[in-house]
């Protein structure tokens, strides 16, 4: 299935889980993070954790509502020193503990593009359309996603969780980057696989809100926000 982009100008993508597969950037960091924790604090603290961020171990895939799909790397910090908190430790502690066991994962060695981004992007700018990038990752590690992947150059606009602009599923992403690029919410096209990404697009009056199946979202949560959904990315490669 080829997506028809006819009306479009900018297309709005999502990163983690569209653009580069969600598992290999996120189910390691969860694991690594919980185990560090447990050594840190000497308490069982995996089921808890993963309860907040939505992981689960045995498949090693999250859920769409859970911390991990679209929380910003800050607000999931906060909500780990609660989880620390909860289970017993006082808040000195628990900062201790976190300042022992917290970490990026690796956005280069762990970012694994769903598609030849290079030839996806290079397409939508041979036929006119602007590209621009909404993650609810930090600006630095993304950039340097972007640069690793050697598409940084053709992304018109970017806007990622530290920015100061309110996060998805606010309309707010969407709007700014339409007011960088110049060009109408009703002539852009957000492409996202989360149930946030797709209410962002909505709620930002999007002419097309296009659901991808390769990240965390399920057929089942997507199909009811999205005008269309597709398996991936490359089904945008149409006029």
């Amino acid at each position: 299935m080829t997506v028809s982009l006819d009306g479009i100008d900018l297309v709005v993508f999502d990163k983690d889980g569209t653009l580069i597969e969600f598992g290999s950037m996120w189910s390691g960091w969860a694991e690594t993070l919980a185990g560090a924790l447990h050594a840190a604090t000497d308490r069982p603290i995996e089921a808890p954790l993963y309860a907040m961020l939505g992981y689960d171990l045995d498949s090693r895939t999250v859920r769409p509502g859970g911390g991990l799909a679209s929380t910003p790397m800050a607000r999931l910090r906060e909500r780990t020193r609660d989880v620390l908190v909860e289970a017993g430790l006082s808040e000195p502690d628990a900062e201790r503990a976190l300042e022992a066991a917290w970490h990026a994962p690796d956005p280069v060695g762990l970012a694994h593009p769903i598609a030849d981004l290079r030839a996806l992007f290079g397409r939508l700018r041979a036929s006119g359309r602007r590209i621009a990038l909404a993650t609810s990752d930090d600006r630095e590690p993304t950039e340097r996603t972007l640069a690793a992947l050697g598409i940084a150059d053709d992304i018109d606009a970017l806007v990622c969780a530290d920015d100061g602009v309110p996060v998805k599923p606010a309309p707010d992403m969407v709007l700014s980057l339409c007011a960088t690029v110049g060009v109408a919410p009703a002539r852009t096209a957000v492409v996202g696989d989360s149930p946030a990404d797709l209410r962002m697009g909505r709620a930002a009056g999007a002419g097309l809100v296009i659901g991808v199946l390769t990240g965390v979202g399920a057929r089942s949560d997507l199909e009811p926000l999205a005008d269309v959904l597709v398996e991936s990315v490359e089904a945008l490669a149409g006029p």
